[in-house]
C-alpha cells in the first residue's frame, strides 16, 4: 500500500501502516543524529516532538547571507541511535526515518508508542532534497552542521518504506 501522511502524525494513520508499505510525508521533519538524540534525552527537545518525524540524517548545508540552503539530505545508519531511540520515542515521536534497521529495544518502543521505523534509500540524497521546500529553523548548531537539528518543511518526502511497523513486524526478520 502507498500512503501520503501529513506531519504531525496522528495515531490513526499509523494503525494502517504495515511493514513493506510505501510512505510520502508532507509537513515538517526534524533531522537528528546520535548527539542530538543524546541531548534530547538530557535536556529535552528544542521543538515539540509530539507526533514528530525524526530523520537520521546529516544534511549538507550551505550558508549565504545568513540564510541556509540544503544541498543534499540522505539517511545515515540508524543503529548508532539504538541507545537513545526508545527514550525519544517515549517522548512522542511517531516516525523514525533512517537506514539499516534498529534493534529489538527500538522495536518494543515502536509497539509501545504506536510508532514506525521507515527506511530511506541510501544514495538518494539529491532526490530527497527536492522534496525540501524550506529550512524553517536549526537548533543546536554547536553540535556541528551534521549533528544539529534541522527543521525541514517538506512536500511528498519519499518514497520511504515501512521497515518496522507498530505491531512489531520487521522486514529485517
Amino acid at each position: 500500500m502507498e500512503m501520503r501522511l501529513n506531519v504531525p502524525i496522528k495515531d490513526e494513520n499509523l494503525n494502517e501502516l504495515k511493514a513493506g508499505d510505501v510512505v510520502y510525508l508532507t509537513g515538517n521533519i526534524l533531522t537528528a543524529r546520535d548527539q542530538a538524540h543524546k541531548r534530547i534525552i538530557e535536556q529535552g527537545a528544542p521543538l515539540d516532538i509530539q507526533g514528530a518525524v525524526l530523520f537520521h540524517a546529516g544534511p549538507i548545508i550551505t550558508e549565504e547571507g545568513g540564510k541556509y540552503k540544503m544541498v543534499a539530505v540522505g539517511p545515515t545508519t540508524s543503529m548508532r541511535m539504538n541507545p537513545y531511540q526508545s527514550d525519544v520515542l517515549d517522548m512522542g515521536a511517531k516516525i523514525v526515518i533512517g537506514k539499516g534497521g534498529m534493534d529489538d529495544s527500538v522495536r518494543d518502543a515502536l509497539v509501545r508508542n504506536n510508532a514506525v521505523y521507515v527506511v530511506a534509500t541510501g544514495g538518494c540524497a539529491a532526490l530527497y532534497v527536492d522534496a525540501v521546500e524550506e529550512i524553517e529553523s536549526v537548533d543546536w548548531l554547536d553540535l556541528g552542521m551534521p549533528e544539529a537539528i534541522w527543521n525541514l518543511k517538506v512536500k511528498d518526502f519519499g518514497p520511504l518504506i515501512v521497515a518496522m511497523d507498530s505491531e512489531g513486524n520487521s522486514l529485517y526478520d
